[in-house]
């Protein structure tokens, strides 16, 4: 008997209203059940939905007369799927119908959802037909056959139900066709339903074997579920960059004003995923993301759901429900297997499903090419049993070993019948498995095509019905309005590994021609970024890293430019570290083209703070090109390294040797080109900027800067990204020469040329934002920055990662501010985290890690923890004089907050003798000057610890001097001044700077 599932009758309704009125569906007419009892629900009528399923061994009149016993009408929804359950034929449900139905016609109406031809005794209910209807007119007639009042009901506004099953969603986007042969699965559907709706973060994981139907599971969820979305967004997540590529184009499909940086897209689509802005109800399907760990942080939370299909049962780690997905039960098997092959029995069906285990894809591909073939199921089973006398492919162990016999029988049989399908499928297998784009195959140049592709390559129709005798036995699938073929990765393993290698070489080597064909512009250029995104995944499949063809070196070093400057770090290390083994031994150690790699190779671990390992890249090189300076070219790949090497050096705390090898460099390029104005002499004279501001000169920083600004304007677009650099570093000069408000109004010009020609979130814009945040702070406002402060590190961190370099320095600076304006324990955490990733990035005698922990000083003393905070500071304000010497800015700001220490522990007289050293280091540095607010801060200090050991005199004096020079310096009214007039010791915040 069926449960009825619902709101109790109504009180008070009349007629059959009064009672409840129970709706059968097929659970493939899910969406329009539902919006059926949405909308008799709504006209005060209760309802209970009830899935037809009528189970194997009881007869359709059996399940139609226990409806009998349900108290109110039983409204049938119909469409061709609900007659084919259980496999009853046309006249079972004509006699059915005529026995159970007919006679109790008060009690079944019924509709129609479909335009297919259905039992001609359905016609005894006169259903009213939905299909091809409006939603209101199908409203109409639904309530006309009911009887129900016809009276028109409220607006819907505000109203959440399940949307017209006719009325595609808002925003739609690369949902693999609906598969009409889907069988089964209706408690794992409804149950995957009420895990996205009551999982805390909205996610859900279908977790299985390979072969077991998530894709397909997750597929028919949609196509149910969908009238309850209004965003249904498809992404294939095996590549991490073709995630992100995927996730930045969901940006224009739901009208979100953004540029066209990915990072910058994709974070605008987390905001507005996460405030259901403008859709509440959205899905998004993660299709084959095993790799939980570098896809985790891309995982959106907020109003709608987020379905992962995936191997990997690690996405628990992340606070992802895991819903495991079986093998089908029998029944399943022998329904799917009849349907697909109606040819055979329910007993061969059931042999069949012993035989092959249960694995729906196996069952798809296997009763596909069975129902066309007259070979016996017995005999298909003696095959499978003596392993097709061919021995077993050596496949991935997580595949089922049936699955390679299996394979191997339909290979043989589709080499007999449509041998050009095996042909598509070799040069399918050196692609990556999943998606590959159709265009990619078709792209293989008339030269570089094996013999046997010629023919379907230049013929239109050959390649469709190739394609569907592969789609028709489940090898491949046309997908995205046929610009996709999608091939399963057990097919594709099983098919490379049957290959011979001469067929082998043929079709990689066809693959890579491809490849090369299909990439468009360059790397430098973000229009044509998606082409490379969708090269990249595919480049080890075709054997692309081991081949010695120019063509293909130059397209894996340009994709390893374009993953650098995409910010796909990682993908791009993975990528460079198997290149690189596989150029040295094929080139050799000494081939140009394998230092070319090296310098892609370092700037990716570089990127990734693997400073160490990156200097090793770059000094390899730099010796090797300077020993081999025999020529202009070989000099410029001299200077490249060195300047590679000068960054790494850098990045490790050793300022005067990259001081030193930035000289050479820039001076090597004045000479040697000639053109005070060239490109690479304007890059190296910013490099030596760097190092000069890293060196604590910030006078002379500016003026490089300038200097290379002033050229930069004459020689590039004002709008150009070094362009817009150079203004940034000039500002920072200033700012780190006591000029915040000066760098202010410069900078702000600055980020909105940023914003608007490189996007909100790319590094380089956050960068110009930063110090933006910076300048507002140091003028005293506090309100503008503490905005931009947050806002900046949280989307550093959604774009680069919370490791990445420039977000421990976004992190450092909002530590600094929240101890003063916000909240301690955040500073406290914040402050340590940085401390300890930096310490696990350069090591504890780096000066990063001493300023860190000098700024990790202050938030203890804040705390009250006034001992604790001292010997931090001690041993802080030790390691940096050490690491940049006495009279660096970061010496002096480290010595400055270690004596102000010491007196808040009553240490009066070796505050005293602290803070007298200070000031006269700073009066040496020429750098900084007298009136430097650091210098002041010194002066201040002295002056107070001169007070706290009697000498009130001096004190006085020194005190006035300072407070002068403070109110010329910064103004009468800055925060810093007015601290100093009420005696507030000052202290000094460590700033790390981009190196």
């Amino acid at each position: 008997m069926p449960t009825a599932v619902g709101a109790e009758p109504v009180p008070g309704s009349e007629g059959t209203g009064s009672q409840t009125i129970t709706i059968s569906y097929a659970g493939f007419n899910r969406d329009w059940a539902a919006w059926i009892a949405d909308r008799l629900e709504r006209r005060g009528r209760a309802v209970a939905l009830h899935r037809w399923d009528p189970p194997e061994g009881v007869s359709i009149e059996e399940s139609l007369l226990a409806y009998l016993s349900t108290p109110g009408p039983v409204l049938l929804v119909l469409h061709e799927w609900y007659f084919q359950l259980g496999l009853r034929s046309h006249d079972d449900w004509n006699l059915a119908l005529r026995d159970v139905v007919v006679p109790n016609a008060d009690r079944f109406v019924a509709v129609s959802v479909t335009g297919a031809s259905l039992p001609a005794s359905v016609a005894a209910l006169e259903p009213v037909n939905l299909w091809g209807l409006g939603a209101d007119e199908a409203e109409r007639s639904l309530v006309a056959r009911l009887g129900l009042p016809a009276s028109p009901l409220p607006d819907d506004v505000g109203h959440n139900g399940p949307r017209f099953p006719r009325d595609a969603p808002a925003v739609w986007g690369g949902v693999p066709r609906r598969n009409p042969r889907f069988t089964g699965r209706d408690g794992l559907l409804n149950e995957l339903n009420r895990r996205l709706r009551d999982a805390e973060s909205g996610a859900v994981a279908l977790r299985g074997m390979s072969g077991v139907g998530k894709t397909q599971l997750a597929t028919e969820y949609i196509y149910r579920f969908r009238s309850e979305y209004d965003v249904v967004w498809w992404a294939t997540a095996d590549q991490l960059v073709t995630l992100r590529e995927r996730l930045a184009q969901l940006a224009p499909a739901l009208v979100l004003q953004t540029g066209q940086e990915y990072g910058e897209r994709i974070r605008a689509v987390h905001q507005a995923l996460r405030r259901g802005e403008p859709y509440r109800r959205w899905l998004l399907v993660l299709d084959s993301a095993d790799e939980a760990d570098g896809t985790a942080d891309l995982v959106p939370t907020g109003t709608g759901h987020v379905l992962i299909t995936s191997r990997n049962s690690d996405w628990a780690l992340h606070g992802v429900d895991l819903l495991e997905v079986p093998l089908y039960d029998r029944s399943e098997s022998i329904d799917f297997i009849r349907r697909r092959a109606p040819r055979l029995t329910p007993d061969e069906a059931h042999q069949l499903a012993e035989a092959l285990e249960d694995l729906p894809l196996l069952l798809d591909q296997t009763a596909g090419w069975l129902n066309d073939s007259d070979l016996p199921v017995q005999e298909y089973i003696a095959l499978l049993e003596r392993g097709a006398d061919r021995g077993i492919l050596a496949v991935s162990a997580d595949f089922p070993v049936t699955y390679q016999t299996a394979g191997a029988i339909l290979l043989n049989r589709l080499r007999e019948t449509a041998p050009e399908t095996v042909e598509l499928l070799h040069l399918c297998a050196f692609f990556s498995p999943g998606s590959i784009p159709v265009r990619l195959l078709r792209g293989v140049p008339p030269g570089a095509q094996p013999e046997a592709l010629v023919g379907l390559m230049s013929d239109p129709d050959l390649w469709d019905r190739t394609v569907r005798k592969l789609s028709q036995y489940s090898v491949a699938r046309l997908e995205s309005r046929a610009t996709v073929l999608y091939l399963h990765r057990m097919v594709h393993q099983m098919v490379r590994q049957d290959m011979p290698g001469e067929a082998a070489e043929t079709y990689a080597a066809a693959a890579r021609a491809a490849l090369a064909a299909a990439a468009r512009g360059t790397p430098g250029d973000p229009e044509s970024w998606p082409f490379y995104a969708e090269i990249v995944s595919h480049l080890e499949y075709a054997d692309a890293l081991n081949d010695t063809d120019p063509a293909s070196q130059s397209l894996v070093l340009d994709c390893l430019r374009y993953l650098y400057l995409f910010g796909e770090y990682a993908t791009g290390l993975r990528l460079a570290e198997r290149a690189v083994p596989a150029w040295q031994s094929r080139l050799g150690p000494d081939h140009p083209r394998l230092w070319d790699l090296s310098h892609h190779y370092a700037n990716l671990l570089r990127a990734v703070g693997d400073y160490r390992h990156s200097e090793t890249v770059s000094r390899s090189a730099a010796v090797r090109h300077r020993d081999a300076r025999d020529s202009g070219e070989s000099t410029q790949l001299y200077l490249r390294a060195v300047a590679g090497l000068a960054a790494d050096l850098r990045a490790l705390g050793r300022y005067e040797e990259a001081y030193a090898l930035s000289r050479e460099v820039c001076d090597a390029h004045e000479e040697f080109l000639e053109d005070e104005n060239h490109r690479d002499v304007l890059a190296s004279r910013n490099n030596l900027a760097v190092s000069l501001r890293l060196l604590g000169d910030y006078k002379e920083a500016l003026d490089t800067d300038r200097s290379t600004l002033r050229a930069r304007y004459q020689v590039l677009d004002h709008g150009h990204p070094w362009t817009l650099l150079s203004e940034t570093f000039c500002a920072i000069d200033l700012r780190l020469l006591g000029n915040p408000r000066e760098a202010l109004v410069e900078q702000k010009r600055c980020v909105e040329r940023h914003r608007g020609q490189m996007g909100r979130d790319h590094p380089q814009t956050l960068q110009a934002e930063h110090n933006l945040a910076m300048c507002h702070d140091q003028a005293g406002e506090f309100t503008e920055a503490g905005s931009l402060f947050e806002s900046i590190r949280t989307r550093a961190e959604a774009v680069v990662g919370e490791d990445d370099p420039l977000s421990l320095i976004l992190a450092t600076a909002h530590s600094c501010f929240v101890r003063e304006h916000g909240d301690l324990a955040e500073a406290a955490e914040t402050a340590q985290s940085v401390v300890a990733r930096y310490e696990r990035m350069l090591g504890p005698t780096h000066p990063y890690v001493a300023g860190v922990q000098a700024n990790q000083a202050l938030v203890l003393r804040a705390l009250g923890e006034r001992e604790e905070s001292r010997l931090l500071a001690d041993h802080a304000a030790a390691v940096m004089t050490r690491a940049v010497g006495p009279g660096h800015p970061w010496a002096l700001g480290c010595a400055l907050n270690a004596s102000v220490s010491a007196a808040l522990t009553g240490d009066h007289e070796a505050a005293l003798a602290m803070s007298q050293d200070t000031v006269s280091r700073a009066g040496a540095n020429g750098a900084l000057g007298a009136t430097h607010p650091l210098t002041l801060a010194a002066r201040v200090t002295l002056a107070a610890d001169l007070r706290a050991t009697g000498d009130r005199t001096a004190a006085d004096i020194l005190e006035a001097r300072a407070l002068q020079d403070l109110a010329a310096t910064l103004g009468p009214d800055h925060p810093r001044t007015r601290s100093a007039r009420s005696r507030v010791r000052p202290y000094w915040d460590f700033e790390p700077l981009t190196t």
